[in-house]
């Protein structure tokens, strides 16, 4: 950063004058490979929703083991994807070695994910 250096005017005291910053290149201002490093340690957490259902405390109290809930979607229709329970993406389950795994199929365009955000 390039710092203009105060003069001093008037019986000693320095002059106020504006802060100068250097340009930002587009590089820069699109967060080059470094920048990006500093956040590949973050955690987020991660949601695979197969879809929801509204219950009453009564209901919920009264579920057993074997007890069957019905959610809003279809189960051929895609879950979704969330991370910071923001829609980043959809997929379908799918089951690798006996355990469940999403396969990705649509990923969220980022300018609707800024609109959902607002």
């Amino acid at each position: 950063m390039a710092m203009e250096e105060t003069v001093a005017t008037d019986g000693g005291r320095p002059g106020v004058h504006p802060a100068q910053f250097e340009a930002i290149d587009a590089a820069g201002a699109l967060g080059g490979g470094a920048n990006l490093d500093l956040l590949l340690d973050v955690n987020l957490r991660m949601t695979v929703q197969l879809g929801k259902q509204d219950l009453a405390v009564k209901d919920v109290l009264a579920l057993g083991n074997g007890s069957v809930i019905e959610l809003d979607k279809l189960s051929t229709d895609p879950v979704d994807i969330l991370v910071n329970d923001r829609l980043i993406a959809r997929g379908e389950v799918v089951v690798v070695d006996e355990n469940f795994g999403v396969r990705v199929t649509e990923i969220v365009h980022p300018d609707n994910r800024i609109a959902r955000s607002r």
